[in-house]
């Protein structure tokens, strides 16, 4: 394990509810995040990280610019995009508007570039959903080398070529420390490899433990292109609270009733408790429970997968805010320190 293995929490802005069950508006969800994103600095986090989505039930659509609005009022924890969907958006301006955040921040800006696993962004920004795979290739390879804050001369079928120009500002540090979110695809793992960026890998589903192939693959991938060994961290959705009953009872409704619009969208039969118990369970995805329950969960999946860090996605379709807080005070003060103690 690394000397200081690391806990970030990721939000995806999820519309949520107030205590008559009624739907808060958007603006008032983007300063709720913001005052989650407070507690969690205020709690010694390392890390907080903000979807972007084009859609209703989401209220982020420019994560930098809530990210700004954290970096005012936060003074330690890093961060970063969940995820920069960066085949439908520019790499230079992707570089531009986080090399900013990275000197409003003093330097605790991140990347977290990925696919999405949402579309809408492509005829809102006018790309063709046929150029899904070229998009995300040749842009990643754009901005790998806007990172080395030199010069750079690319050219690609997609975007106007670069010639020997430099983008702007230059960061204090000299980098941003940019992720590749990969859902579970080989050729994903082994490209983030290739560009030398940290590997961040998204279990939603299914059982953790099934995902050391790929942790096993990008460290054999990182040794044959001559690179580091660099982190490999894990998003996984979950909820904390004082038992496991009453973590489950919860999260529930709200995550079912969120996987339920998602699924009407693409063709998935409704989640049942049944399911959801399962996703909850011993070997899911989701880290539910009390946070012994939570703790053992992240530390059996950082010692299987060689972890750097660990990302719990602590937002869930409605569940309200007062909740969010108050899972992210018992991740911080209790889950932590007992991982901590589990991987020691």
């Amino acid at each position: 394990m690394p000397a200081h293995f690391e806990f970030g929490l990721d939000t995806f802005g999820d519309i949520t509810v107030d205590a008559q069950g009624n739907l808060l508006p958007h603006h008032q969800v983007l300063r709720n995040i913001v005052a989650e994103a407070e507690l969690a600095d205020k709690l010694g986090l390392d890390f907080f990280g903000v979807g972007e989505h084009h859609r209703p039930d989401f209220a982020v659509s420019a994560p930098e610019v809530v990210l700004a609005a954290i970096a005012s009022r936060t003074k330690r924890i890093h961060l970063g995009s969940v995820v920069t969907v960066l085949s439908s958006d520019d790499p230079v301006r992707v570089y531009e508007r986080f090399a900013t955040l990275d000197a409003l921040s003093n330097g605790r800006a991140e990347v977290v570039v990925g696919r999405g696993s949402f579309t809408e962004s492509f005829p809102l920004f006018g790309f063709k959903l046929e150029q899904y795979e070229q998009l995300f290739n040749e842009r990643l390879e754009l901005f790998a080398n806007l990172l080395k804050e030199m010069p750079v001369t690319w050219s690609g079928d997609t975007r106007t070529a670069l010639n020997d120009q430099r983008v702007y500002p230059p960061t204090q540090g000299g980098h941003i420390k940019t992720w590749v979110a990969v859902g579970g695809t080989p050729q994903s793992v082994v490209r983030a490899a290739h560009y030398g960026m940290p590997l961040m890998l998204a279990i939603i589903g299914g059982d953790p433990a099934s995902f050391k192939p790929l942790a096993d693959l990008y460290r054999r991938a990182l040794v044959e292109f001559g690179k580091q060994p660099l982190p490999i961290g894990v998003h996984s959705p979950g909820h904390i609270a004082e038992t496991d009953e009453q973590a489950r009872e919860e999260l529930y409704p709200h995550y079912a009733a969120m996987h339920t619009q998602i699924g009407r969208e693409r063709g998935w039969p409704p989640l049942t408790r049944e399911g959801f118990d399962q996703l909850a369970g011993t070997n899911g995805a989701m880290c539910v429970g009390a946070p012994e329950t939570v703790a053992w969960k992240i530390a059996q999946t950082a010692k299987h997968l060689g972890l750097s860090r660990f990302d719990l996605k602590y937002s869930s379709g409605t569940l309200p805010h007062e909740a969010m807080l108050r899972s992210i005070d018992l991740y911080a003060t209790q889950v932590v320190p007992r991982v901590r103690e589990l991987l020691a």
